[in-house]
């Protein structure tokens, strides 16, 4: 009878709206969430993407077997700090400071202060989150100088993981080839650097700074992986009733290729090769701990890559393999070609998500925020998640409704734009936006000089389904289709979002707002 009476004292409530939507009761208890995002790993990496492989990745190859495989799933750029900004917060960066490139060791942070974020949104609901490795989203340091590298290490950093919805954070300011080379715990260096290194040559490849004497960059792979490890033990003994969301952004199998000892040679092609198995193997001890904590069934992991195959991993090695890392699609990181941003995208959520499937829906990691808030029943606020999609009937094997994502946008290493719109995608630059040719931007991996583009269409268009190798440009027999896409991309942005809701601010430094755009773009009409 006590218990009739709650329950009818509970609906009332509700009834009457004195409970605040946060804070209704749940029909189940919502599933923990581990986000596992690994740095530069390719397609055509993953063997379960691509039956061609030199080389196999058993662990996640048994992640889609206990789950769904995404085919057409994308990061939001195709250079990893806009992606990962996406990632967090359902918006994409060039909406915010940065255009083109990514921030650095030493860069501020990127990530505006009470912008909603998926950790932020996650721990209102009652979750406790926590983020072990790469962050690349700028710091706030406390300087003593004009210059970039000018930090106070002995002072606490803002502007991190902790302003932005994370409980606890250790890992690395940025990528493991930029300095400062120091461990950061919350808000602050666990030690100072006494030290330098050196320039690397590849396959290693770092930049010379300053290092902390307890930083060994071959140690950061395996001490991330152990600390999310130790995580998952640690929630599993707390008994708390709390859900967690795990972030786990690798430093690997980005540059610098540094292996552990039993991981060197495994594979028998490339360094690289290796090392994408030490990364596999690590995402199995993660699974692992998942079973031995009794975990998995009531945990929804995702694993993804922050964009395409980096080309600094040595592609002339690989061709001696026929090992094509981006799976038939053109392109590597940087580029606005599908190898630059399309990416692998696993999902396991036991007894919700159909085991072994694939979903051929376009998606993106930026659609992470919208998926969350819609598995916590919530709405969210109109300046949150501007271009993020809720993917949760994908995730539970339904079909999504016609209208919930009208395209997506793709952005290069120098700040080009493409867009896609169901097989048709145009880009709205003549070369590739990155590093492949036709660039503007060589890289010493891809492309020794700049291209000359004279004489190029200043677009290109593609129909993805019966050409995905981006081979045959229509821009010049569709112009229709050209003019819809190119206008459909000025609303996105004039609008400040891609998605159903109201029209955010623009801010002055976004691209081409307004009237610009038509200087940038003439033949958009």
């Amino acid at each position: 009878m006590i218990a009739l009476h709650r329950f009818a004292l509970a609906a009332a409530l509700l009834a009457t709206g004195a409970f605040a939507a946060d804070q209704r009761p749940s029909p189940a208890s919502p599933p923990n969430i581990v986000y596992i995002l690994a740095d530069d790993l390719g397609i055509g990496d993953v063997s379960c993407y691509n039956p061609k492989s030199a080389w196999q990745t058993p662990h996640l190859d048994r992640l889609a077997r206990e789950g769904m495989r995404f085919t057409d799933a994308h990061s939001a750029s195709s250079l990893c700090t806009p992606s990962r900004y996406a990632g967090l917060t359902g918006r994409y960066a060039w909406r915010g400071s940065l255009k083109s490139g990514v921030t650095r060791g030493y860069s501020p942070a990127l990530v505006e202060p009470g912008r909603l974020t998926v950790p932020a949104l996650l721990r209102q609901h009652g979750y406790t989150t926590a983020i072990f490795g790469k962050w690349h989203l700028g710091l706030d340091w406390t300087r003593k100088g004009p210059q970039p590298e000018d930090v106070d290490f002995a002072q606490p950093f803002g502007g991190g993981p902790l302003a932005h919805g994370f409980e606890r954070f250790f890992g690395i300011s940025a990528s493991l080839d930029m300095p400062p080379y120091v461990w950061l715990a919350n808000d602050h260096a666990t030690t100072l650097p006494t030290g330098t290194i050196g320039d690397s040559p590849t396959p290693k490849l770092w930049r010379a700074g300053v290092i902390s004497p307890d930083f060994k960059l071959e140690d950061v792979q395996p001490r991330l992986t152990g600390k999310a490890i130790a995580y998952l033990a640690e929630r599993a003994a707390a008994r708390d009733g709390k859900p967690f969301f795990l972030y786990l952004p690798l430093a690997a199998p980005h540059t610098p290729i540094l292996l552990t000892r039993e991981f060197e040679g495994k594979t028998r092609t490339t360094p690289y090769g290796d090392f994408v198995a030490q990364v596999d193997a690590d995402i199995g001890r993660i699974l692992a701990a998942l079973d031995a904590h009794d975990r998995a069934k009531n945990t929804l992991v995702i694993v993804s890559s922050d964009n395409g195959f980096a080309p600094a991993a040595n592609v002339p090695d690989h061709k001696l393999f026929k090992h094509d890392p981006s799976a038939g699609y053109r392109g590597v990181k940087s580029d606005l070609f599908e190898g630059g941003h399309r990416v692998p995208f696993i999902a396991r959520w036991p007894g919700v998500t159909p085991a072994g499937t694939t979903c051929g829906e376009t998606v993106g990691q930026f659609d992470l925020l919208a998926t969350f808030a819609e598995l916590l029943g919530t709405k969210l606020p109109d300046n949150a998640g501007e271009d993020s999609v809720s993917l949760l009937p994908l995730l539970r094997g339904k079909t999504p409704s016609p209208s919930s994502r009208e395209a997506l946008v793709h952005h290069s290493a120098d700040g080009e734009f493409a867009i896609r719109q169901g097989k048709w995608k145009l880009l709205l630059a003549p070369g590739s936006g990155g590093w492949s040719p036709p660039t503007r931007t060589p890289s010493p991996w891809t492309q020794p000089r700049a291209d000359n583009f004279d004489g190029l269409p200043p677009f290109q268009l593609y129909d993805l389904a019966a050409d995905p190798a981006e081979k045959n440009n229509l821009a010049a027999a569709r112009p229709e289709i050209v003019q819809r896409l190119g206008r459909l991309m000025r609303a996105f942005i004039e609008r400040g979002r891609s998605t159903a809701g109201a029209p955010q601010p623009v801010p002055a430094e976004t691209p081409w707002p307004q009237t610009a755009w038509r200087e940038k773009f003439p033949d958009i009409q």
